[in-house]
């Protein structure tokens, strides 16, 4: 008796295991759904064939991505593991991998492979301007990625890393990527004086990283680039950064509902304009912080005044003589006194022992766009004092 009892419970649990699974499936089509309503805003959907699911993994069969306007890009599988529904009616999916891509035309390919996706939040509600009704990710990656002509490789990369952080309080994001391993091969330029310049240089195979970093504040829609920087062996380290103020979430929604308006409207030239209005009506609401750019050189300044210098019968050392003689008179064209010293200044520097040269934009209070675009069409030559822009060399 003991035996056929404990079997019945063992059949029951079963039996409601099962039932208990069925109702809580995964619904592969409200997935898609919910992800086309929050990805639709950036101006295209996703489509497929159809959408199995097999527990917690969500396999888009066929699937390709459709723009607002065009043909549509064929991708194939996408496959998304360990997905959960969230008690809000959103998704989580811990990882979404992409097919391998290997295409060829007239004796181009271009191939990429390892392509995924990581951490993907899907809101339930697409609708609002919080940090709950965004579409994320917390990492994406790419494995090595090549272009080849005729059988050579000409541009490849080894990876790409993107990394985005949601902060605790939800204030804000940070985030930070890079391009490694970035290689390209100049040997076959087809015209035969920018290939001299190219050998002169030492430009024939060119290997660098890419990098950058920086943070979203969504109160006041502060966006802070501190790096994007493009790190080349033996030509030098070009940085960007800026810092703008005022796009915020909703500024980021009116700019796509606008975008998406001007895709809709059948009369191109019409939606130009009207996006071309709408554009200058949201800049209004956009501050300019910061700026700089940074080059620090490592080596190609000298090869490129010993190859100009020759074009003109001159040394490296003439030839950055002669620029430095040139360059006031080439800044006061500009009819900027207060920076033409400066300049003047920081490119005797450079050229004299080149180690790095900046250009720096830093206002003591942030500058309405409209400002800058009023003193740049009224006044443009005291665009540098409204920005607080500075030049310097070797700092």
């Amino acid at each position: 008796m003991t035996f056929y009892r404990t079997t019945r419970l063992m059949l029951s649990g079963a039996a409601f295991l099962s039932l208990a699974t069925s109702a809580f499936a995964l619904d592969g089509q409200d997935l898609l759904k919910k992800l086309n309503a929050a990805y639709i805003a950036q101006g295209g959907t996703l489509v497929a064939d159809g959408v199995d699911v097999d527990d917690t993994t969500v396999t888009l069969k066929n699937a390709s991505f459709k723009p607002a306007a065009g043909d549509a890009l064929k991708i194939g599988d996408i496959t998304m593991t360990g997905v959960e529904e969230d008690e809000d009616g959103g998704y989580y999916i811990e990882e979404a991998a992409f097919p391998d891509i290997n295409v060829s035309e007239e004796g181009t390919t271009i191939s990429a492979s390892d392509m995924k996706l990581g951490g993907i939040s899907i809101p339930a509600d697409a609708t609002g301007d919080g940090v709950d009704s965004m579409l994320l990710y917390e990492t994406a990656h790419t494995g090595p990625f090549k272009v080849s002509k005729d059988g050579k490789d000409i541009f490849s990369l080894g990876q790409t890393d993107m990394n985005l952080t949601l902060r605790e309080d939800e204030s804000g994001f940070d985030f930070d990527g890079a391009f490694k391993n970035m290689k390209a091969d100049l040997t076959d330029a087809p015209d035969p004086q920018y290939k001299e310049g190219i050998e002169k240089l030492a430009l024939e195979h060119v290997n660098g990283d890419i990098t950058m970093k920086g943070a979203w504040d969504l109160g006041p829609g502060t966006i802070d680039i501190s790096e994007f920087a493009f790190d080349v062996t033996n030509v030098g380290r070009l940085n960007l950064a800026f810092k703008i103020s005022g796009y915020t979430p909703a500024f980021m929604k009116s700019l796509q509902e606008a975008a998406k308006a001007s895709e809709a409207n059948p009369n191109k030239e019409e939606a130009q304009q009207a996006l071309g209005l709408a554009m200058l009506g949201l800049l209004q609401q956009l501050s300019f912080n910061s700026a700089e750019v940074r080059f620090d050189d490592a080596s190609i300044t000298k090869r490129a005044l010993e190859y100009a210098g020759a074009k003109q019968n001159m040394s490296g050392k003439q030839m950055g003589d002669a620029l430095k003689a040139m360059a006031p008179l080439a800044v006061a064209q500009l009819n900027v006194p207060e920076l033409q010293n400066a300049i003047s200044a920081a490119v005797n520097t450079y050229l004299d022992d080149p180690k790095n040269f900046a250009v720096s934009a830093a206002p003591a209070q942030a500058v309405p766009f409209p400002t800058i675009m009023g003193a740049a069409m009224g006044a443009p030559n005291t665009l540098p004092n409204v920005l607080g822009v500075k030049i310097t060399a070797n700092q």
